[in-house]
């Protein structure tokens, strides 16, 4: 693991304290390069990638977003971060030619924060409807409710969807609290 962040280092990475697995900041510029190297040192899962918005962060004072990679080895059984920091109209390269999983992954990032992925064969949407202006998890995504109609035609009411989840009426989802059929509910 030394070796690794060497080299990372060398790239122009920035080591930030961590308790556990090596936690590294790297250019935009330079991550390609950067996941090369792990993946040739063994590191063969992208497990996790995912997207920071620090916009109403008090006290951050660096860049909207942080992009972060969780990078997993299965035979060395260790774990590595790379990271990196973008303005709302940055773009960076795909990691989909390196690990598969970052063509689901990278498209959940889109989807959540508009990020965009130089080179990703599919960036569309992955979770919310295509009419869905917006992204939301933005911390400046508008808050409130909608009703919304899906491609496949259905409909959901906010309200309605909210109270069949707590049982209230059958709702959208059928389900109406109690256990199910045949079960028994036991409280410890």
């Amino acid at each position: 693991m030394e070796d690794l962040v060497k080299k990372l280092l060398e790239l122009g990475a920035e080591h930030l304290k961590a308790d556990d697995a090596p936690n590294l900041v790297i250019d935009k510029s330079n991550i390609i390069k950067s996941l090369e190297i792990i993946k040739d040192a063994d590191f063969n899962i992208l497990s996790d990638l995912f997207a920071i918005d620090y916009s109403q962060y008090p006290e951050h004072d660096s860049k909207r977003f942080a992009v972060v990679y969780n990078l997993y080895s299965v035979s060395k059984n260790e774990r590595i971060f790379l990271r990196l920091e973008l303005d709302s109209d940055e773009k960076i390269a795909s990691a989909s030619d390196l690990w598969k999983s970052a063509l689901v992954l990278e498209r959940e990032v889109f989807d959540m924060f508009g990020i965009r992925f130089l080179g990703h064969p599919n960036l569309v949407k992955l979770h919310t409807p295509d009419e869905l202006e917006g992204h939301p998890l933005l911390k400046d995504f508008p808050l409130g409710e909608s009703p919304t109609l899906f491609n496949d035609g259905r409909f959901i009411d906010p309200s309605s969807f909210r109270a069949s989840l707590k049982g209230a009426s059958k709702g959208l989802t059928g389900y109406k609290g109690g256990a199910r059929r045949g079960m028994k509910r036991v409280r410890e």
